[in-house]
């Protein structure tokens, strides 16, 4: 009796000790506004990332700047939908992967300069600048039709001041797929709210 006490008592603390080893999901009550503190740098374009949470949703808004303070803006993207969290990346340490459904697609062109529309793949899409098009059904540019790519296969991963690091996108912007997942962190968005 003694023995199996012991043994019992071992597989007890075993078993908890198991339990603290696991990585617990940080991104359970995730919400509120994350945004760049400064200009996201795309080489010689400046990215201004903004994310909104709230229960299992979520929103993107980004543009895309010829300069870090956004004052030549060359387009908008937004789009949202509901996203999870799934197991700690074995590839990048501290990160979490996710997928981030996309259930809408929306394009702004914010520049008449033909050079930069036929640059980034705009002139097909018939865009009016200044107007939002919903892109969803046709797609435009590097976004997929939401029938042919609905999902962001990305990563996760909290700071230490309450920030969050996305994974670094592909240059062709595809990662709708689980083999497409990062393999490396953005800078982090920052609390806005």
């Amino acid at each position: 009796m003694k023995n199996f006490r012991i043994s019992f008592l071992g597989l007890v603390f075993l078993s908890t000790l198991c339990l603290c080893q696991t990585p617990t999901n940080p991104f359970k009550s995730l919400h509120g506004v994350y945004a760049d503190p400064k200009p996201y740098s795309y080489g010689q374009t400046f990215g201004h990332r903004k994310f909104s949470f709230e229960k299992d949703r979520w929103t993107l808004d980004f543009t895309l700047s010829l300069d870090p303070l956004g004052k030549m803006p060359v387009f908008s993207f937004r789009t949202f939908g509901r996203y999870e969290v799934l197991s700690p990346s074995k590839v990048v340490p501290g990160a979490f992967e996710a997928i981030f459904y996309e259930d809408k697609k929306f394009v702004t062109l914010h520049t008449k300069q033909k050079e930069l529309v036929d640059a980034f793949g705009f002139t097909p899409c018939a865009l009016e600048v200044g107007i939002e098009k919903d892109i969803s059904e046709t797609g435009c540019s590097v976004w997929a039709p939401v029938s042919v790519c609905n999902e962001d296969h990305d990563l996760l991963a909290l700071t230490e001041t309450g920030g969050i690091r996305f994974g670094e996108r592909p240059r062709d912007n595809n990662m709708c797929k689980s083999e497409n997942r990062p393999t490396s962190l953005t800078p982090s968005v920052e609390r806005a709210n």
